[in-house]
């Protein structure tokens, strides 16, 4: 059966014409990168149908409706919008996360960050997992999806962001205990067997913030001081106030970081440290076990 996005009445406007015209608009311009696959999926969501059914479907007439809100959206992503915040949800770790403005766009690099977490996941029937800076929850939902044994607890202090990944929980159909707050601030008493964190790690002056998708997310989830240190450094300063004997710590960090964080964790009582590439094979996630309390405060 032929979706109602499209209309076999209409003359002279395809799938196929829409695609091209897509592409050619979206090659045009500086920075945009895999431009076919952009304009398949903004098509693919004005008119409800799979990137896979566009390919097979090329000489298709299309609705003029549905082709005005392609063409909308289109024009946004041509200014640089991010597609993700244009539909309104981004993949991540295999399935749909719904996104806003109010959340950093869930990459494939932090996909690195899961499995290194699922990889430290203690033996024991019901891990205590804490996420710092949930944004989205695409951490905190995929790893209760991944061990639905664990207890995830997630900590935000952007309400908006929070919303979202309360959404993205119920859509998931994940329990997850939700909390507002800075960092460690919501947890007085409490301890884990495992803390993870995406913070931000990017340094404020950094060129890449004024270039692609950076520049439409929320800094506060991006910029972190002048070398990009800053919320890594309390979030490993505070760890070992938080964590079981031999728990773990496993954040996302920068580029070039890899040693800053190495340092950190040494200094701050963390031993059998790892070091791990994302995609690119840049090292891109840092972690320890906890060997000792920590530094003296």
């Amino acid at each position: 059966m032929r979706p109602a996005a499209l209309n076999s009445a209409a003359v002279g406007l395809t799938i196929g014409s829409l695609l091209d015209d897509g592409v050619r608009a979206l090659s045009a311009q500086a920075g945009v990168e895999e431009a076919r696959r952009e304009v398949q999926v903004l098509l693919g969501h004005s008119l409800g149908v799979s990137r896979a059914w566009l390919t097979a479907h090329r000489d298709d007439s299309a609705d003029a409706g549905n082709a005005r809100i392609f063409r909308m959206l289109l024009k946004q992503r041509t200014v640089g919008q991010p597609v993700a915040y244009l539909t309104g949800k981004r993949e991540f770790y295999g399935r749909e996360f719904s996104v806003t403005p109010d959340v950093l766009i869930p990459r494939p690099d932090t996909e690195t960050l899961v499995e290194a977490v699922l990889g430290k996941m203690p033996p024991k029937s019901l891990p205590e997992v804490l996420d710092l800076g949930t944004g989205s929850g695409c951490i905190a939902v995929t790893l209760s999806l991944e061990r639905p044994a664990a207890r995830v607890t997630a900590v935000e202090i952007s309400p908006s962001a929070l919303r979202v990944a309360r959404k993205n929980a119920e859509a998931l159909g994940v329990r997850i205990e939700f909390l507002q707050g800075a960092w460690f601030t919501p947890m007085s008493g409490r301890r884990f067997d495992l803390i993870v964190s995406n913070p931000p790690y990017i340094p404020a002056a950094d060129a890449h913030l004024q270039r692609g998708d950076l520049r439409f997310e929320p800094s506060m989830a991006l910029t972190a001081g002048k070398d990009g240190l800053d919320e890594i450094r309390h979030i490993v300063g505070e760890a070992s106030d938080y964590l079981n004997p031999g728990g773990w710590l496993l954040f996302e960090h920068g580029y070039d970081q890899a040693e800053a964080c190495r340092d950190l964790l040494l200094g701050a009582g963390f031993g059998k440290l790892v070091s791990l590439a994302d995609l690119a094979g840049i090292p891109r996630v840092a972690g320890g076990r906890l060997v000792r309390s920590g530094p003296s405060r």
